[in-house]
């Protein structure tokens, strides 16, 4: 399921989705996070990357900061979670989907999780990793230029 067909409050009918007004609905500039949870994640090449599981909140600056991904397993058995900076996901309004810019073998090897066990996002140094693993800046570093 994707995201217009979570939308149950009409955010994205637009000229994009439908032959309504242009000023009808902000989306896709403005999104719900309830109809981006559960996603696809592809990369240009077409493959499957996974699905959002969930949107994380910078609680301080109101700005989201990683979208957590699922990737991997059988059946929801197994799954391997991982947080990606928001910065390095591309919403394809096209295929109404998101894209992620790596193959799927750096993916397997990207720092992952299991739900049960949620590393320390709020922790600088990992943070400083984990863009660095994905080549994006935290948000943080363009508000200070």
């Amino acid at each position: 399921m994707n995201y217009l067909e979570r939308d149950t409050y009409g955010i994205y009918r637009s000229p994009l989705h439908a032959n309504l007004p242009k000023d009808h609905g902000p989306g896709p500039e403005l999104m719900g996070a309830n109809t981006l949870i559960g996603n696809d994640v592809y990369n240009p090449a077409g493959d499957d990357l996974g699905d959002i599981k969930e949107i994380l909140l910078n609680m301080r600056t109101g700005r989201v900061a990683y979208a957590v991904l699922s990737f991997g397993g059988f059946l929801g058995l197994g799954d391997k979670l991982f947080a990606v900076p928001w910065e390095a996901l591309k919403l394809d309004t096209i295929n109404k989907r998101f894209t992620l810019d790596v193959v799927k073998e750096r993916l397997e090897e990207a720092p992952g999780f299991d739900k049960d066990h949620w590393p320390d996002m709020a922790d600088p140094k990992w943070a400083s990793g984990l863009h660095s693993y994905y080549g994006t800046k935290p948000y943080s570093d363009s508000l200070n230029r």
